[in-house]
């Protein structure tokens, strides 16, 4: 999401956010005070102008005749009010005469300016009209020409012949008012917009001048991690951010050099490795040959070099392990090795490597039991899971203490697997994260029966990827260990989920024992 991934957006949008909330505070704040100003100002001309005419207009009315006839009274009262309606300080005026709730109409009835009636008059300022005798004001809006427009109405109370209560009202347009301050909004509108868009491109700027060489160090980090080593920051200037940019670059050229020098080394190890390998291979041979010949006539010894010819021969038979290990290992680091898979049985595969062990687990007096369906087809390199498997269930019988190892293949929709569980002496936590590192033993101190190189378990580890499956272990200090291998069902397959579980029950039912 760009929201997620650009800081520059973040910040111009944050930037703009918080402007336009304290620009929107202060047009408010603003805007209440020009208006509150302008509704003063006019309100006090129009207070006067008001006090005038209503007074006027009832002196006017208290000299009429009481005794007079009603058309002369009906004629002078609309007379008086459209006189004094055209004659206000502040501009034209509008009148309104209505009858007083609780009067009744005698002389004169209940009269307007043109376009207004005496529903132009609001109830609370009627009602106050009626119960004082003062001059009452209220703001209003009313309808002129189809459109609503705020007002100022301004009442007394007046009495006409033959003494009926009327309430007369002045009523003010302000809609002059409300057009200043309507171009006042448009304006604070538009000059805040115009700021908005100058703050925004501010900050754009100003970020960019920040975020432009933090996007460019990531760029060139990405680079850097993809093993284009040569990749370096562009630097201008002298500042803080051309300091990060030199840093940055000194220490990309620093890694640079490291980098190609454990590689060198890398590959320098890698080829002695091979090199002392090969070299070795023709003179172990040789050396194998006497060993064999020697062990082949160690019983017309002496016990002495009797017993120096078993050492020989069978020390020279594990350096031939370590040799061809190694150069196992050197295949894998130098990226030669390559699967030749097919569609094939596992439990046949599995059967065979525990018919290898059997000698050694009888020596050791463990008992191997094998559990699981009777066919279980996966695409695999016989060879490389056959010395997986034979590495785990040696592995099993060289810690099981004499007691009976399990060997489990299931299979699920995605996977198949093998788990090889041993009741021996088990690993704890920490043993179990380096299991499969090179050269790595439980107790180096400890002299087993049939230790190997160390390699075992990490050749095995370099096969099961090749597969593209899962290598794990599981161990518990006097509980035994368990070691699961899983493969895909179709080589570059996804394992959702293993078929087995990594830790079992200690003890699993009945199967099928190799005896």
């Amino acid at each position: 999401m760009i929201w997620r991934r650009s800081l520059q957006l973040r910040v111009v949008a944050v930037t703009l956010t918080l402007s336009a909330l304290a620009l929107g505070a202060t047009g408010v704040f603003v805007s209440h005070q020009v208006a509150s100003g302008l509704f003063n100002e006019r309100f006090n001309q129009l207070q006067g102008d008001a006090m005038n005419g209503l007074n006027n207009v009832k002196a006017t009315f208290a000299s009429l005749e009481t005794g007079g006839e009603r058309d002369q009274v009906w004629t002078d009262v609309r007379q008086t009010l459209e006189a004094h309606a055209h004659q206000g300080a502040s501009g034209e005026r509008a009148f309104v005469l209505a009858l007083l709730p609780g009067s009744e109409t005698m002389y004169v009835p209940s009269i307007a300016s043109p376009g207004l009636t005496t529903g132009t008059v609001p109830f609370e300022l009627t009602e106050a009209v009626r119960d004082g005798a003062g001059i009452y004001w209220q703001s209003i809006s009313y309808v002129v020409d189809n459109e609503r427009v705020p007002g100022l109405a301004f009442g007394t109370r007046v009495t006409l012949p033959p003494g009926a209560d009327y309430g007369l009202y002045w009523i003010y347009d302000l809609s002059s008012v409300q057009e200043t301050l309507d171009f006042f909004h448009r304006t604070v509108l538009l000059a805040g917009i115009l700021l908005l868009v100058v703050i925004g491109l501010i900050a754009w700027y100003t970020t960019r001048l920040v975020v432009g060489p933090v996007s460019n160090a990531a760029a060139v980090s990405e680079k850097l991690a993809s093993g284009r080593l040569e990749e370096r920051m562009e630097v201008r200037g002298e500042d803080e951010v051309a300091r990060l940019g030199n840093s940055f670059n000194h220490m990309a050229s620093s890694l640079q050099d490291q980098i190609v020098q454990l590689a060198t080394l890398s590959q320098m190890q890698q080829r002695f490795v091979s090199d002392v390998s090969h070299e070795l291979r023709t003179p172990l041979t040789t050396v194998a040959m006497a060993a064999e010949v020697l062990h082949d006539a160690k019983n017309d010894f002496d016990p002495v070099n009797r017993r120096s010819a078993e050492l020989l021969y069978r020390e020279v038979e594990r350096f031939g392990i370590l040799l061809s290990d190694l150069l196992e290992i050197s295949r894998f680091d130098a990226g030669a090795a390559a699967l030749d898979a097919d569609d094939l049985d596992l439990r046949p595969v599995v059967q065979r490597v525990l018919e290898t062990a059997q000698p050694h687990a009888a020596q050791a007096g463990a008992e191997l039991r094998l559990h699981g369906p009777a066919k279980l087809v996966v695409q695999m390199d016989a060879r490389r899971v056959e010395r997986v498997l034979r590495n785990l269930v040696m592995n099993a019988v060289e810690h099981s203490e004499g007691r009976p190892i399990d060997v489990t293949i299931g299979g699920n929709d995605s996977a198949v697997a093998v788990s090889v569980r041993d009741h021996g002496i088990g690993m704890s936590t920490e043993q179990v994260t380096h299991v499969f590192d090179r050269f790595w033993r439980a107790d180096p101190a400890r002299n087993r029966t049939t230790g190997g190189s160390g390699l075992g378990l990490s050749i095995a580890m370099e096969d099961t990827r090749l597969h593209g499956g899962w290598l794990q272990a599981w161990g518990e200090p006097g509980g035994g260990s368990c070691f699961l291998l899983t493969l895909p069902r179709r080589l570059g397959g996804t394992i959702a989920e293993s078929p087995l579980p990594l830790s079992p029950p200690r003890e699993l039912g009945s199967g099928e024992a190799l005896r």
